[in-house]
């Protein structure tokens, strides 16, 4: 079923994309989107306060094993997304998710196919696929 909604959606994007054809126009609209997804959280850190990032330097476990690392790694975020920035970030990453599914239309890629390859290759490398 999953696999149809993904179908669906870059068929679907497909027929609505009428203006910004051009691969350049694409590559240039995906990256504004992208750029739109950072400047959310950005937003939701410096405008809104409901998310709060304390970063620092991530602790390294000489001797421990792959879970005790993965399990130590933090995401130096504290709070939750309100529903306000919640929205506003969703949209975005809608968009931005339209304009990839744009760029493989044009490259006669399928969406559908590519997250099967990758999650085949996250599966098969495992732990040691760290990114």
């Amino acid at each position: 079923m999953k696999d149809i909604m993904i179908d669906q959606f870059q068929y679907t994007v497909g027929e609505l994309l009428i203006r910004n054809k051009s691969i350049l126009d694409l590559i240039t609209k995906f990256q504004d989107s992208n750029a739109r997804v950072n400047r959310g959280i950005v937003k939701a850190v410096t405008q809104c306060g409901c998310v709060k990032v304390n970063g620092k330097k991530q602790a390294t476990l000489a001797d421990a094993d792959f879970d005790e690392i993965r399990k130590s790694m933090k995401t130096h975020l504290d709070g939750k997304l309100c529903d306000n920035c919640r929205d506003f970030i969703e949209k975005d990453i809608g968009r931005n998710l339209f304009y990839l599914a744009s760029i493989c239309n044009t490259l006669d890629l399928n969406l559908y196919d590519i997250i099967i390859k990758e999650l085949d290759r996250v599966k098969m490398l495992g732990k040691y696929n760290l990114r």
